[in-house]
């Protein structure tokens, strides 16, 4: 019997020290996740680099080993998708930093989050200008049509749920404009807008004819259980299955980008859940739009 509990003890202190690890890990540790996606319309390859919701959270000192880990990527596009600071905390040096270490690597495009909103509403700030100033395009329903590795593209940034223009009870009439003008032109078209959730539930990767879209939010589902994958996702409450990864239209041409994002906001902390850094290598047809497709087959089975 005393052999006994002394192996339940030993379980116990040992599940209570794998805790404390994962809890460590997943606010200190980052790790790189890459991807391949077709792109149909281009003829070079090109890499982005997406980070997102920051929160203020430090990677070493002043970032450098999120900086560090960046540049060996190699990107040609940085993107940026929101939440870089937290809205309850006036000071953001800790962003502005960062955006001017990424700069100096690639050219950087960062787009709002609810987050950004908030400190500007509570503060007055105007973070639009401190990350120009910092070195990066800030892009809040705006765009740009830039040329990368000889390449036409089409960069644009908003803040919103861009609900399919055809809900027309809850479909943004602003939102709904601005995509409509972002996506008239023949280029590559991407699009960084920080929530995900009406481009999974309302199916607007297939409603919008925009090629690439890169979103954050959702913090992976922040605690992250074996075989279950996240707890909770906003707007898509509990268990949401879709929390990170890439989501694909139904034709297997367009793709959602969604990041498990580098740090939290609230007393809860990530578990199991390592900051990710997102890298995204676009293709010409070949062997990424066959990825695509079995992707997209595999989303419609799931």
């Amino acid at each position: 019997m005393k052999t006994k509990w002394k192996i339940v003890y030993f379980v116990m202190i040992l599940l209570f020290f794998v805790c404390l690890g994962s809890l460590y890990i997943s606010k200190h540790f980052l790790t790189v996740t890459h991807y391949e996606v077709s792109a149909k319309n281009l003829h070079n390859a090109l890499r982005i680099v997406q980070v997102t919701d920051l929160h203020n959270s430090q990677f070493g000192e002043h970032n450098e080993k999120l900086i560090e880990m960046t540049a060996e990527q190699e990107p040609d596009l940085i993107v940026l998708t929101g939440d870089l600071v937290n809205s309850d905390e006036q000071d953001i040096s800790i962003a502005q930093e960062l955006v001017c270490a990424l700069s100096k690597i690639a050219p950087v495009y960062a787009s709002y989050g609810n987050h950004e909103l908030q400190h500007e509403e509570k503060f007055g700030s105007d973070l639009a200008a401190a990350f120009e100033e910092a070195g990066a395009t800030s892009l809040e329903f705006a765009y740009e049509d830039i040329e990368v590795n000889g390449e036409k593209i089409r960069i644009g940034g908003l803040y919103g749920y861009c609900v399919p223009s055809y809900y027309n009870d809850v479909a943004r009439e602003h939102e709904t404009a601005f995509l409509e003008e972002f996506i008239s032109t023949d280029a590559y078209k991407l699009l960084l807008t920080h929530m995900p959730y009406c481009w999974i539930a309302n199916d607007g990767i297939s409603a919008w004819d925009v090629d690439c879209v890169f979103t954050g939010h959702d913090h992976g589902g922040l605690i992250r259980i074996p075989f279950l994958g996240g707890l909770y996702a906003p707007d898509q409450g509990w268990f949401p299955g879709k929390d990170c990864g890439l989501y694909y239209s139904k034709d297997g041409e367009k793709v959602m980008v969604l990041s498990r994002g580098l740090g939290k906001s609230g007393r809860v902390p990530r578990f199991n859940n390592v900051p990710e850094i997102v890298v995204v290598d676009l293709l010409m047809l070949g062997l990424g739009l066959l990825v695509s497709l079995m992707m997209a087959r595999l989303g419609e089975n799931a």
